[in-house]
């Protein structure tokens, strides 16, 4: 097995376990993310919309 199949189950086992024993926290870093990830797509279509208006 190689170094990049390894690393990728050790961080698939590590998002489990932190999901499996704190739910809570972990929805919440997920809604962060995705709340940060809208807020960058927002972003550039204003952007967008300013260039081409």
């Amino acid at each position: 097995m190689n170094a990049k199949k390894v690393a990728i189950l050790v961080a698939v086992a590590l998002v489990l376990f932190y999901v499996i024993t704190q739910p809570t926290q972990a929805a919440e870093a997920v809604q962060g993310l995705l709340g940060a990830l809208r807020d960058g797509a927002e972003a550039i279509i204003t952007f967008l919309k300013n260039l081409f208006a």
